[in-house]
Formats: C-alpha cells, structure tokens, sequence
C-alpha cells in the first residue's frame, strides 16, 4: 500500500497534475498521511516481534502464554500508533510536498517525530536481541560440553564410530548430528544479529542527510538523496527477506527442487 501510494503521487506529477499545485492539497495531505503511517508502523512492528522473540525464547511462560492468546492484540498496535501519529501529524504540522510523494517539509520535524523513535526502538532491538545471542551461545555451549561428556563416557570404538558418521557426510548426517541440538542454537543466535543490523543499515543514510538537511539548511547532492529516498521506500522487502527466508521456507525450496528433479537428491539447505 505504500508503494501503491508512492507510485500514485508519481503518476501525477509526471501527467502535469502536480502535487504542489494549490488544487491537489487535500491529495497531498491524504498522500502525506498514508506514507507517515506506514513508514513509522514498520518501526512498531520490528519491536513487537522483536519483544515477542525475546519473551518467548527466554521462557517468560506467562507472558509468552498471553502472547499465543491475544495475538489480535499485537497486531492491531502498530496500525493503532501509526494511524494515530499521522493523524497527529496532519493536524497539528500537515504535510506538504517533498519531490516525488507528500510528507513533513521540516528535516527537522521528521528528525523529531521519525528518526528520534525509530533510533529508539533500534537500539532497544539490539539489545534484546544481544541478550537472546549471548543466551543461545551459551545454551549450544551447554549443549555441546553435556554431550562430549556423555560421549566420553562410551566404549572407545563407540566414540571413534560416532565421529566417523559426523565427519564422513553420510547421508542423511552431517557433522552437526555430533552435537545434536547444538549446532541450530549456533546458529539461529549468529542470525538473530541479522535483523536489526540490517534494519539499523538501511536507516543511517536518511538519517544522515536529514541532519545534514536540518543543520545547514543545504539540500544534499543528487546522488545521496536518490538513495536516501530509495532506502526509504525499499526497506519493506528488506524486512520481507530477512523474515520470510527462514529454515522452513528454505527448507520448502529444496523440497520443490527435489520433486520437479528427483536427481537432484544432492540439494540441501545451507
């Protein structure tokens, strides 16, 4: 929807019904409005998937328990502070033009009312998510150490079996099967670094140039707003990639490569 919005504002000024002229304000603050919503709900939907990982796999029963029950809940808090802080927008600043869409003309209104919360709320996911990475390394540490310990404790050509199976790429094996458990907690906790490093990434050149904006009163030069406002309007399939492919989707891929080409047995998820 927000891309639809962005394209529509575009069509017009391109058809010589430009967005700035006096006759299209009410479409401009109706534009505005709809890219305000959607550009900070983004924002409240990291968080809350952000705090829900963190209740859940910290073993918060409780919360995590509620969480399952009033699922509607979470979903109707992001469009609930989106749509009321573009509502707050519109009424108390309105939104003008700004080159291809309709948004805050004031760099420094929207350094206030966008980049100062959504700094925030990085922040605070990589925080968490910190936490839940130390907790998940530690627990395949556990893992692997309470394993070889048992292992060790098996018959020698036991143990020089169980590392013939692990090193020999049997299928159906691999060397993770010597520490069942262990290697999936590894690695789920060096991905979960990914989500708000990547989101943190595509915020620092828009930030950058609305202080720079808002500082010098200077527009930046062409080629630095272009991507700032391309990062702007793609950090939707950003967050679709880095949340949609996880192990069960990729683990669907394989298995669709698998049945178009059967001899294609060899495929495996990396």
């Amino acid at each position: 929807m927000m891309a639809l919005n962005v394209v529509l504002s575009t069509s017009m000024n391109l058809s010589g019904r430009h967005i700035w002229a006096e006759e299209q304000r009410a479409f401009c603050s109706f534009n505005g409005f709809m890219n305000q919503m959607f550009v900070i709900q983004t924002d409240y939907w990291i968080l809350i998937i952000a705090v829900c990982t963190y209740l859940i796999l910290m073993d918060h029963t409780a919360t995590a328990s509620w969480i399952q029950e009033y699922r509607v809940v979470l979903w109707c808090l992001p469009w609930i502070l989106s749509t009321l802080w573009a509502t707050l927008g519109l009424v108390l600043v309105g939104y003008g033009n700004i080159g291809a869409w309709c948004w805050f003309t004031s760099d420094r209104i929207r350094l206030l009312v966008n980049f100062t919360p959504r700094w925030t709320i990085i922040v605070i996911i990589l925080a968490l998510y910190t936490r839940l990475c130390i907790f998940l390394y530690r627990s395949h540490k556990s893992i692997s150490s309470d394993y070889e310990s048992s292992a060790s404790a098996l018959p020698t050509e036991l143990q020089q079996w169980q590392i013939l199976d692990g090193q020999a790429g049997i299928p159906g094996h691999s060397h993770s099967s010597v520490y069942p458990g262990g290697a999936p907690l590894k690695n789920i906790s060096r991905r979960m670094m990914i989500y708000p490093t990547v989101y943190a990434l595509i915020w620092v050149i828009p930030t950058a140039v609305r202080i720079y904006h808002g500082t010098t009163g200077r527009q930046a030069p062409l080629a630095l707003s272009i991507v700032d406002n391309s990062c702007i309007i793609s950090h939707g399939i950003a967050d679709a990639i880095i949340y949609g492919a996880n192990e069960r989707v990729r683990n669907g891929w394989v298995e669709r490569i698998q049945w178009r080409w059967p001899w294609r047995k060899d495929v495996r998820v990396v």
